[in-house]
Order: C-alpha cells, then structure tokens, then sequence
C-alpha cells in the first residue's frame, strides 16, 4: 500500500479538551480507523525557541517532547489533518511517502494490506 508516515512533535505537558495531546492523537487517531500509533518520549529536545528540555531532572519533568508516529493512506492522513484544523491545533508534523503492508496476513488484515515485495 502507499501512504505516508506521519510524526508530529509535541510537548509532553500540551493539552486539548483537558487530555494530553499526544493522547488525545492517539485516541483520535483510532477512532479515525488509523490502524495504529505510537507516543515516544524524547531525552531531549529544542524547538523553534532553541531552548535544550532534557528529562534528566524531576523539575523539568513534562517538559520534554513527545513523537506522535502513523502510517497511514492519503484518505487516513487527510481526515487526521482535517480533525486537527477544525479543532485549531497548532503543530508541528513531518510527512515522509511511505510503502507498507503485512507480511503473511491473516483473516483480520484489511483487504490490500498484503505485502507484494
């Protein structure tokens, strides 16, 4: 299948609607029908105000980034991008072409995902 690996970067203490946003991507993202992500924590960071977040001391706990990782079809991509326009959330995402599927599927792979290489 083609599609794309998205990632987007966030701040591990960001919220939406009282939920951390790299949560709230997560559960948005499985009610979308994405068929998975995953949240990591970074060790350390910096952002457009080049200022160092690094987790190595429990006062600057939550300050550190988070990654936020799809692969997702064009159609999955679109109605996440659209979600995170109408709620005005400003991120910052990267969004890299992608080839993927499964290798030996079974009866609960969807149609298509089955790997031809």
């Amino acid at each position: 299948m083609q599609g794309s690996f998205l990632r987007f970067y966030v701040n591990a203490a960001q919220q939406h609607h009282g939920v951390l946003l790299w949560e709230w991507l997560l559960d948005q993202g499985s009610k979308l029908g994405i068929r998975g992500g995953s949240a990591f924590r970074t060790i350390g960071s910096f952002g457009r105000r080049h200022t160092v977040h690094e987790d190595r001391f429990f006062e600057l706990a939550g300050s550190s980034g988070i990654e936020v990782e799809f692969v997702v079809t064009r159609d999955e991509e679109q109605r996440l991008f659209d979600l995170v326009r109408l709620e005005k959330i400003r991120i910052f995402y990267t969004r890299i072409p992608a080839h993927f599927g499964v290798i030996n599927p079974d009866a609960q792979d969807p149609a298509g995902e089955a790997t031809e290489d």
